[in-house]
């Protein structure tokens, strides 16, 4: 690597490397924030270029889930974890429960979940080695896939920020793009064709689109992100990989509202004032997406569905507070989603500091 962790990516605590050469394991844990308590954020398993690439994401991605748990309410810190490699060929029991090892021997300060690339059955297995682990089976006294709550919360937000741009949370009518239409993408456009909202999705994979077109025949089909970013729509849904929305893309960009499940669709700050400029409202992604999150901390209080489903039917809610600050302090949604995050981290970190007996 050219540059330091520590020059590039100032302000995380933690940055664990892991390796076991027999199971072919490479990992890399971030851990961004434990001022309001154990960073919790899931594993991704991908296959990245190069381990600058994996570093890049895990940093971004455990600080993203440092502001998503606080803006959240949750007590939590913010982490991350990338596998490095394709989980189609290398994911194995050996690998996983060698990772479980690495988890532990953080005694806490991490615990780790679902992600791209990883699954329930993960989770099980990666929770043999170690208890800091959620999403795990309901066999296994876990809450199952997180998925259907994240999906639930981005309804929430586009609920949200369609009365903000429009007067209603009403979506009927409405044209939507989904792009990727995986684990949570394919649960948001059940809610929005039961919304009555017209659907437009798009996927790499040519069987995760024929799984949406099977269950709703009536929702169109686009290419790709390019095609659907040039298409008409009042709410753009990202839902897959990171960094979508970068100069040249807002440019090209014809919808009303941002709204969707992908982590980290800013390609760099100043992404979020382009879109302000231009008049298209940007749901924070890690405000909105906050459902699966929420419900893998529930799992570790004794999970209870229903419970887990009204904290994230609170992002309605709390999505509307982001857009008024904004509006009162004159900056674009995602800076005044960050200055909430902040004041949450500072202000309930600082009673950590507390000495109690």
């Amino acid at each position: 690597m050219t540059e330091g962790v520590f020059g590039r990516h100032s302000g995380h605590e933690q940055v664990v490397y892991c390796q076991d050469e027999a199971s072919g394991l490479k990992a890399i844990i971030g851990i961004y924030s434990t001022a309001l308590g154990p960073a919790l954020g899931g594993t991704r398993f991908y296959p990245y270029a190069t381990e600058d690439e994996a570093l890049d994401d895990v940093l971004a991605l455990s600080k993203g889930m440092a502001y998503k748990n606080a803006l959240a309410g949750l007590d939590l810190g913010g982490g991350k974890a990338v596998i490095l490699g394709d989980p189609a060929t290398l994911k194995s029991e050996a690998l996983l429960r060698a990772y479980g090892r690495f988890v532990d021997s953080l005694g806490g300060r991490y615990f780790t979940a679902c992600d791209m690339g990883t699954y329930v059955q993960d989770m099980d297995l990666v929770a043999r080695e170690t208890r800091y682990v959620t999403g795990r089976s309901p066999e296994n006294g876990g809450a199952g896939d997180s998925s259907v709550l994240t999906a639930f919360g981005v309804f929430q937000g586009m609920r949200a920020s369609a009365d903000h741009a429009w007067g209603t949370p009403e979506l009927a009518g409405r044209r939507v793009g989904v792009a990727g239409v995986g684990k949570v993408g394919h649960i948001l456009v059940d809610h929005l064709v039961e919304a009555g909202a017209q659907v437009v999705v798009t996927d790499v994979s040519a069987v995760a689109v024929e799984r949406v077109r099977a269950a709703h025949p009536g929702v169109e089909v686009v290419s790709d992100v390019d095609a659907m970013i040039g298409t008409e729509l009042d709410v753009f849904a990202p839902c897959a990989r990171g960094g979508v929305l970068t100069d040249e893309t807002v440019a090209a960009l014809r919808a009303r509202i941002v709204c969707g499940a992908a982590n980290n669709q800013l390609a760099h700050p100043g992404v979020d004032k382009l879109l302000d400029d231009r008049g298209i409202l940007f749901a924070p992604d890690y405000l909105v997406n906050a459902g699966g999150v929420i419900q893998v901390d529930d799992e570790r209080h004794g999970f209870d569905f229903a419970r887990a489903q009204r904290k994230t039917a609170a992002i309605f809610e709390t999505t509307k507070s982001v857009y008024a600050l904004a509006a009162a302090e004159g900056v674009p949604p995602a800076a005044a989603a960050d200055r909430l995050a902040e004041r949450r981290m500072a202000d309930v970190g600082r009673l950590r500091s507390i000495l109690t007996v």
